[in-house]
């Protein structure tokens, strides 16, 4: 759908009422240093500039305000001033005069199609799981809604790949958060979504991996339907299932792990202590997947083993699963943050920990101790 906004200048922006402004991609690492940063990110970093290039839409009426970028890299990392609450705010009022534009033709399209939307004028909204970052895992249906929607709202992990797969006519906006940074609140992002879907608009916001794992889909969902929007969950393949399966780890196998555990490494108030209890994780025959644990693992670590994980079970770390940038460290739990350290992984990296690792082609031990573990 074509978006030609003209004549709508004096909106009244009430409804966002913002409180306030085929092949593997395996580079395995054993004990070689590599600066991570000399590759461009698959991903939309804070201040990128493929960020800034995709958004352009929304700073029309601000082009002599625009971020100023330099950027030394072609792969899109760039310098900004440093973060603060006032940079993020600042971008959001440069984007306003624009969302408002947005919003009033949208909701004058409604108006006009009359018996062609619904009977009481809502759009819908499509919580879209973009997977680890390779587009050929995506499904069929989140491709079919996301070359039909008219906004989109995205996360920094869903990667520029996938990105590219969205309709001309479409408007993207980046609503990501990382460490120290979150371009908008949570509730900012609920009152964008629930601002658009009143004005008629199909609003997919894209998540990396599944919106339902450690993704605030269920926050997002749970919002909406309180205002009597309709939410449409379209999963994608978590990073668990989707880099398990790049690495040819089994998540689960007859006598060696009969279950699996994904775990959040998140920590208290930005802390290094993991948020969840480590002594009820230390199963051995378990396998436990960590989101978001590179910062806390070695606090982890030492607790699994503490409460009786051998501190020689395998484990992995792999920095952007799935993409071309992929990077991955092999090493037994004991010395596992000691390699990550050294490889220089970055976020999103995730961590695997328990036996079936071993049984990857790529684990760097002889075949016949692993052909032994699966005997055992």
């Amino acid at each position: 759908m074509a978006l030609p906004y003209t004549h709508y200048n004096d909106l009244s922006f009430s409804a966002l009422n913002l409180k306030k402004f085929g092949s593997s991609h395996l580079q395995p690492i054993c004990c070689l240093r590599c600066n991570s940063s000399v590759s461009s990110s698959p991903f939309t970093e804070k201040h990128s500039l493929q960020r800034y290039e995709r958004d352009q839409w929304v700073y029309n009426n601000n082009n002599q305000q625009r971020p100023s970028l330099s950027c030394n890299d072609e792969a899109a990392s760039c310098s900004v001033p440093a973060d603060s609450d006032s940079i993020r705010l600042n971008d959001i009022s440069l984007q306003l005069p624009e969302l408002r534009k947005l919003l009033q033709v949208l909701k004058h399209k409604r108006e006009s199609c009359g018996s062609q939307v619904p009977k009481n004028g809502l759009g819908d909204v499509f919580l879209v799981g973009t997977g680890p970052g390779d587009p050929d895992l995506l499904t069929l249906k989140a491709v079919k809604v996301i070359q039909k929607a008219d906004l989109l709202l995205y996360d920094r992990l869903v990667s520029n790949a996938v990105l590219d797969l969205v309709g001309p006519d479409a408007r993207l906006l980046y609503v990501g958060k990382t460490a120290g940074y979150h371009s908008r609140t949570q509730e900012e992002i609920h009152e964008l979504l629930l601002s658009f879907a009143e004005a008629g608009a199909t609003v997919v916001r894209l998540k990396g991996g599944d919106p339902l794992v450690f993704g605030r889909g269920g926050e997002e969902m749970d919002f909406l339907q309180q205002q009597g929007i309709q939410v449409k969950v379209i999963p994608g393949i978590t990073a668990a299932s989707g880099i398990s399966a790049e690495l040819g780890i089994p998540l689960t196998h007859r006598g060696i792990a009969n279950s699996v555990r994904f775990l959040t490494g998140h920590s208290r108030k930005g802390g290094t202590d993991p948020l969840f209890v480590a002594e009820n994780a230390a199963d051995p025959d378990s396998t436990l997947v960590v989101y978001m644990g590179l910062s806390t693992l070695p606090s982890l670590a030492q607790k699994l083993i503490h409460h009786g994980l051998p501190p020689d079970t395998p484990a992995t770390a792999v920095e952007r699963g799935t993409t071309p940038q992929q990077r991955v460290v092999f090493a037994e739990l004991k010395d596992l943050a000691d390699k990550i350290k050294t490889a220089e992984l970055v976020s999103p990296t995730l961590i695997i920990i328990g036996k079936v690792v071993a049984l990857s082609p790529f684990w760097p031990q002889s075949l016949t101790e692993v052909s032994r573990l699966v005997e055992v």
